[in-house]
């Protein structure tokens, strides 16, 4: 079969109905992705910014070990002084360490999404994949209404990491296995 010229691809496109309804929420994102990000079997917890330091010490204190950080992770939010950071660490060493702790490109509120571009603050794919915990922190800003809107702000070229929840999956009789793919416990530190 010869390959369609790209023309006619690129005029198929545009005759694409796309009168759906972009946006479902107008008010109340933040309370939407909180709720549905927990619904997911997630922790959430909506702090401040200036409170991010202290409560990412916290939350790391209850899990002794090391965690990986991406090398460009602001560094006020690991400046706890009793936990052990490993920045950039190498795809070998992760297997061995407690969590990461990462940011993100956007979250979504209407499926309580978290996507990572793994480009600023959020380290290779594997950071996010690997660790059995992980600790993503959500500036308000970057939590988007509904799916469209944080599609747009994505870059198709970069590698997309989309994280709703822990890692789970279910085998033909519906048995719930998690941190089969991913991390088996997530925590998000919403920033408002």
């Amino acid at each position: 079969m010869p390959a369609r010229p790209a023309a006619e691809i690129a005029a198929a496109y545009d005759r694409i109905d796309r009168g759906y309804v972009r946006r479902h929420h107008d008010a109340g994102v933040l309370d939407l992705f909180a709720e549905r990000v927990a619904d997911y079997r997630a922790t959430v917890l909506r702090v401040p910014a200036s409170a991010v330091p202290g409560t990412v010490a916290q939350r790391l204190a209850a899990r002794p070990g090391a965690y990986g950080v991406p090398g460009d992770l602001p560094s006020e939010w690991v400046s706890a002084p009793d936990a052990a950071f490993v920045r950039d660490p190498s795809v070998p060493a992760l297997d061995g360490l407690a969590g990461a702790v990462t940011g993100c490109a956007a979250a979504i509120a209407e499926t309580g999404t978290i996507v990572l571009d793994h480009g600023a603050g959020q380290g290779p794919r594997a950071l996010s994949l690997v660790p059995d915990y992980h600790l993503i922190v959500v500036l308000a800003g970057q939590v988007c209404p509904d799916v469209p809107e944080a599609l747009e702000r994505l870059d198709p070229l970069r590698p997309l990491t989309f994280v709703s929840g822990p890692s789970a999956t279910s085998d033909i009789e519906l048995s719930r296995v998690e941190g089969v793919h991913g991390p088996r416990t997530l925590e998000v530190l919403l920033v408002e």
